[in-house]
């Protein structure tokens, strides 16, 4: 029987986002859009709607619909780059079987696997599982979260097989610069090594310091060995479609990720399908970016001000783009004990967070820390962030 251990974030979320009356900010997809909002974002509104109600609803393409493949490949398209093809696409039931597929086809005992921490737990704790090995690539507070390259020299071994990344990080909001990136590609290519990247809250770069340009994905920097998964959920503000993708250069890759598939599922959606390739087109995609965009920066305003005016209690490293922000809060000088602030906080106020240290610091790391997403409705934030003033002020301050 394979040993996994309990994914607490989603345990949690499960546990108490159905709480009645709940303020929901512990949800981490930009708010949420309907297919009538889809077809409101579309610029030519004599175009057909996202649904073809007289196709037969078989099983549909075994590896995502042509349209939907080359739409995904498109978003990596780059002038100096050769563009991806559709077959290097392959369209899974969002980026959490995209993820678990890609770790169960390519790592396994006498692997070892070196993932960024901290992160979505799924990335380490399955090829744990798996039998594999695995190194956490601490990020640092003093280096603003961003991974130094020269830890890698520690922790690689001659059995590394894969080095797993979040760009930008869940639940950081953190981005790795392309500087960083050209340096891990550099450091993985002579060694043989995978690079995979978790991009599912790419490309919702929003608040970046100026200057600073967005991070391409890890697919353009020339690696034959990179491989990208990402999904409808969290920057396309589509969850309730269940659309995700692995994406690579790599045939074998895709091809080993194929065969492993067939004994997993058949094939996504075709209404799910439809959706996404509806969504991605370029008579929808840029507009529904520009919402979602506006959204993060309006609704970042009003967490960093809150945070802002509450600088003896709580502190963060600010986040530059994704949904989600990690923020410690302490009393008396001393972190709060982060699940009992969540529990006491969700019964007081019903505004929900997550304890940072039991979903995202094995239960020892971020001590005090909360992650909130702030992508969600603005009025539902507002909301919380007022419920969350009043609760420090009476228990904090």
């Amino acid at each position: 029987m394979v040993k996994i251990n309990p994914f607490e974030v989603e345990q949690w979320m499960d546990r108490y986002e159905t709480t009645p009356g709940v303020l929901n900010v512990a949800e981490t997809c930009a708010a949420s859009v309907s297919i009538d909002d889809l077809v409101a974002l579309c610029k030519d509104e004599n175009a057909p709607g996202p649904l073809a109600l007289s196709t037969k609803l078989t099983y549909g393409a075994i590896r995502g619909s042509q349209a939907l493949r080359q739409n995904v490949a498109s978003l990596f398209d780059r002038p100096s780059l050769t563009p991806l093809s559709a077959e290097g696409v392959v369209i899974t039931q969002g980026a959490i079987v995209a993820n678990f597929l890609l770790f169960y086809t390519l790592v396994g005992p006498g692997d070892h696997v070196i993932c960024v921490y901290p992160t979505y737990q799924q990335l380490y704790a399955v090829p744990e599982s798996l039998g594999a090995e695995v190194s956490l690539w601490a990020l640092k507070e003093e280096n603003g979260y961003i991974p130094d390259i020269g830890d890698l020299e520690k922790l690689v071994k001659t059995n590394t097989k894969m080095i797993v990344i979040n760009n930008p990080n869940n639940p950081l909001g953190q981005v790795i610069p392309t500087l960083v990136l050209k340096a891990l590609v550099a450091f993985a290519e002579p060694r043989g090594i995978i690079i995979l990247s978790d991009e599912v809250y790419s490309p919702l770069y929003h608040s970046l310091p100026e200057g600073q340009e967005a991070p391409p994905s890890i697919l353009a920097l020339g690696y034959e060995k990179a491989v990208v998964t990402g999904s409808m959920s969290k920057a396309f503000a589509l969850a309730g479609i269940r659309i995700g993708w692995i994406a690579s250069r790599d045939a074998g890759i895709i091809e080993a990720v194929l065969a492993a598939r067939d004994y997993t599922t058949i094939s996504v959606s075709q209404l799910d399908d439809q959706i996404a390739t509806y969504a991605l087109s370029n008579l929808v995609l840029p507009a529904l970016l520009k919402r979602n965009t506006a959204l993060a920066q309006t609704n970042l305003a009003s967490l960093s001000a809150l945070v802002e005016r509450h600088g003896s209690v709580c502190s963060w490293v600010k986040p530059t783009a994704g949904t989600t922000a990690l923020i410690q809060f302490r009393k008396k000088g001393v972190p709060v004990d982060d699940s009992e602030f969540v529990l006491d906080l969700l019964e007081k106020t019903k505004v929900l967070v997550m304890p940072g240290s039991v979903c995202f610091g094995l239960g020892k790391d971020f001590k005090g820390f909360i992650r909130l997403g702030y992508v969600c409705e603005t009025g539902v934030l507002n909301q919380a962030l007022e419920q969350l003033e009043l609760y420090i002020n009476d228990r904090l301050v």
